[in-house]
């Protein structure tokens, strides 16, 4: 029998539509319908006081597998995922091996299968993520990919990314690009900034990720292919992709909750979570961004979930690995920490939903009648301290520790099955 159930009372909020009104939503088998097809047993989920949404789409993660399953593997970061409101994410190929060959890419469409939310993954751009030559491109596209990306090793050959994008038309998918100018960034680890040169570490200028995305929105407008900037850090990055916009160049851009958040006055005790790359930035580039969310320039907030082991996290600043876990905490952080920046909730959802669902072109994002039933109910005011004692994900990289936040996962629906109940996964 096809199961039937009414979310009633919340307020339902899809940016796809421009929808934010209270009222039901009602679910049959798999799909959002108008009305049920037949009489029969509903379940009844009341959801006054929430948000009723679509289900979180993550445009930027790293799951790790395969070769490092001991940080995360496809399983683990998938219930990570889930219990933070996502039912779509999209993984990066920097795996060992990378994925760029159909082997590879078939492996994780295999094993994505078997978790409790939707996996996408990311092919490579160049073997090996080495940059010296192509992959295949298009056996990738066949085993399922949604878009192109050496994100960790931007490609520094312009030539080669120029053929990159050439070869993207034929698929019609996006390249990720991570903006770095290997160069300009050399060994550096830190903002380059005040706080950098107090703090005595190895500094990386906004140019480093400024130079290589002009490179990119240049070589986009020449060949035409769709061109996706991966977390977009300093205000100057903004300023090049609001230009692009506006000569109808094809690209889209993602920001990170951390980089919404936090800045590089951050780091005076050294605290290897808030190591990232690209690194934590001023003030001033912080609030450029929440303002090129607010008007349309930047399309998504992206987790960047990256996942390290104590041991690796526990080195000195200058040789422990970049990056930070967010899956689990992105949505509280964001509830919480840019209320009363003029961010409309309405906006905020848009960028976790229906945003990344056009950068890829993939199903989701909508609450729309004939949609497929993957939907979010939030406790928005429900108070959080996050504990990592508690996450699902491998990964215990966090600066957030013991932050007290608002906004929990009341249920969580996959394609109508209810996967998540007061923040916990319903095994």
């Amino acid at each position: 029998m096809t199961t039937k159930v009414r979310i009633s009372g919340g307020r339902i909020i899809d940016p796809a539509s421009g929808r934010d009104e209270i009222g039901d939503l009602l679910i049959e088998g798999k799909t959002i319908v108008k009305e049920f097809s037949q009489p029969g047993k509903v379940k009844d989920f009341n959801a006054g006081g929430c948000l009723v949404t679509p289900g979180l789409i993550d445009a930027h993660c790293h799951l790790r597998e395969p070769g490092r399953e001991d940080k995360e593997t496809i399983f683990t970061g998938a219930r990570a995922a889930a219990v933070g409101g996502f039912t779509t994410v999209v993984a990066m190929a920097n795996t060992n091996p990378p994925v760029d060959c159909q082997a590879v890419a078939s492996y994780v469409r295999k094993k994505s299968a078997k978790a409790v939310i939707e996996v996408k993954t990311v092919g490579a751009v160049t073997k090996g993520l080495a940059g010296n030559s192509l992959s295949e491109m298009f056996e990738l596209y066949e085993a399922g990919v949604v878009g192109y990306s050496d994100d960790g090793e931007p490609v520094q050959d312009s030539a080669l990314m120029r053929k990159a994008m050439e070869y993207s038309l034929a698929t019609n998918l996006p390249i990720i690009s991570h903006c770095e100018d290997k160069r300009l960034s050399a060994r550096g680890v830190v903002h380059e900034g005040y706080y950098s040169t107090v703090l005595g570490l190895p500094p990386i200028p906004a140019a480093a990720e400024e130079v290589a995305l002009a490179r990119d929105v240049i070589l986009s407008e020449l060949t035409g292919a769709k061109l996706h900037i991966a977390h977009v850090s300093t205000a100057g990055s903004v300023e090049i992709v609001r230009w692009a916009k506006s000569r109808g160049i094809n690209v889209t851009a993602e920001v990170t909750p951390h980089h919404l958040v936090l800045t590089d006055q951050c780091l005076a005790n050294y605290d290897t979570n808030l190591k990232v790359n690209p690194p934590l930035r001023s003030d001033a580039d912080r609030r450029a961004l929440v303002a090129a969310i607010i008007d349309g320039t930047i399309d998504a907030i992206a987790t960047d979930h990256a996942p390290h082991t104590l041991e690796e996290k526990e080195q000195e600043f200058e040789t422990a690995p970049f990056g930070i876990v967010g899956l689990e905490t992105t949505l509280p952080l964001l509830l919480s920490e840019l209320a009363g920046e003029g961010l409309s909730m309405l906006k905020l959802i848009e960028k976790l939903t229906i945003g990344p669902a056009r950068i890829f072109g993939i199903e989701g994002g909508s609450l729309a009648v004939g949609s497929q039933a993957d939907v979010l109910v939030l406790d928005h005011k429900a108070k959080v301290e996050v504990d990592v004692n508690k996450f699902y994900s491998k990964g215990r990289n966090t600066p957030f520790q013991g932050w007290k936040l608002k906004g929990q996962v009341k249920w969580l629906f996959k394609e109508g099955k209810l996967i998540v109940e007061n923040g916990r996964l319903k095994d």
